[in-house]
């Protein structure tokens, strides 16, 4: 758990139908550079939202609900995918999610109004739960049983990646061209992975079916549906408004030749929280870790929330705000997983896919909440989330023994 383990358990394959001779961590490789593709499409849209809104004539917020879009679809086709494409040959099945990637990206790019990129938003979503818990499946039967976990980090590490990089790449395509040639530039990235995917993997076998039925039968687990919830609105706080980044950080009197930078904090910060979150989980426990990491979400919230209010255009506090919020942010996966898997540990692979489709449900639930909060300034949102990673401090409090 030492990287953004956003489908972590969800790699594992499920059955030995999936192993594979060893090929070595080589091939895995080019499966990062698929991640980092997902992951950049999936963050993207925050490092050129104003540009694109202007563009479709829509305002900030509303052209954020792609973001939600995106979101939604992939939650709810995450575990449906996994059930519908389970017995299909893993190479084809990269490849094609990828090409479903490409093509709803450029379809994205080409988009005449907000109705058809929203709808391409949700193709890219597609593309992206058919991708990355498959992706790792793969990488994991590639290698040996003492290689896995650095297979599993090379993979996932194409998402932390497109975290720190991914978002302010993106905003400086979209400065120097504009965001659909941005757009075009994922595209093109995700056709590149793909054919890297195609030339460099083995021919491998799908997995056995497992009914949705089951993968949903986790629910009725009382430590499972105790802690569910607080990765919906841990995620919902502090991952919700990263969508709209750009205006927030405008608010505060950021000038756009400081946006780029401060996205990489941001990201940098992102991966730092990780790692560490990953380790003290390990040496201190979850809920340990967790109470820290809501206590110092919220005061990093509610300080952006002062800042924006009071008009503090201080561009040191806004930057050290930024790598905050990354860090308080993404602290949270691993903690959760570990108590997920401790709560039915016979289930790790579909209690964390489900814990996967949650993550992405609180990144809808926040952004959605966020553009609608947003035309009344940066303040209110920002209040609103801080409130919001109080109410998950006390919620974890409450379910404590769920360890």
């Amino acid at each position: 758990m030492k990287n953004i383990p956003i489908h972590r358990t969800e790699v594992e394959p499920e059955s030995g139908r999936e192993a594979a001779a060893p090929h070595g961590l080589g091939s895995t490789f080019v499966l990062a550079l698929g991640t980092f593709a997902v992951g950049t499409d999936a963050y993207v849209v925050a490092g050129f939202l104003p540009g694109m809104a202007g563009s479709l004539n829509v305002t900030e917020g509303t052209a954020g609900q792609s973001a939600t879009a995106f979101a939604v679809a992939y939650a709810l086709l995450s575990p449906v995918l996994a059930t519908v494409l389970a017995r299909m040959p893993r190479r084809p099945l990269l490849v094609g999610a990828l090409a479903v990637l490409a093509l709803a990206n450029l379809g994205s790019a080409l988009a005449p109004n907000f109705a058809v990129l929203m709808a391409t938003r949700v193709l890219a979503a597609a593309g992206a739960a058919a991708f990355t818990p498959n992706a790792g499946a793969v990488a994991a039967s590639l290698v040996t049983p003492a290689q896995r976990a650095r297979a599993l980090a090379v993979v996932i590490g194409g998402l932390t990646m497109a975290t720190a990089l991914g978002v302010p790449l993106g905003n400086v395509a979209a400065k120097m061209l504009d965001w659909r040639a941005a757009l075009g530039l994922v595209a093109l990235l995700c056709a590149v992975a793909g054919a890297g995917v195609y030339a460099a993997l083995p021919a491998l076998p799908g997995g056995p079916a497992v009914p949705l039925r089951r993968r949903l039968a986790a629910l009725r687990r009382p430590g499972v549906v105790a802690v569910l919830p607080l990765t919906v609105f841990g995620m919902a706080a502090g991952y919700g408004l990263y969508a709209y980044a750009v205006p927030i950080m405008r608010a505060l009197g950021t000038g756009t030749a400081a946006e780029t930078w401060l996205l990489f904090l941001y990201g940098a910060g992102a991966v730092a929280g990780n790692l560490a979150s990953g380790t003290s989980v390990d040496r201190y426990g979850p809920i340990r870790v967790q109470l820290v990491g809501f206590t110092a979400l919220a005061a990093t919230l509610a300080a952006f929330a002062w800042a924006a209010a009071a008009g503090a255009h201080l561009l040191p506090l806004t930057a050290l705000l930024m790598s905050a919020w990354g860090a308080a942010t993404w602290f949270q996966t691993p903690a959760q997983q570990v108590r997920l898997i401790n709560a039915a540990p016979e289930e790790t692979a579909v209690v964390v896919g489900l814990n996967s489709a949650a993550l992405y449900a609180g990144i809808a639930l926040g952004t959605a909440a966020g553009g609608a909060l947003l035309p009344a300034g940066a303040a209110a949102p920002l209040g609103a989330c801080a409130v919001l990673a109080l109410g998950c401090l006390l919620y974890l409090v409450a379910t404590r023994r769920y360890r």
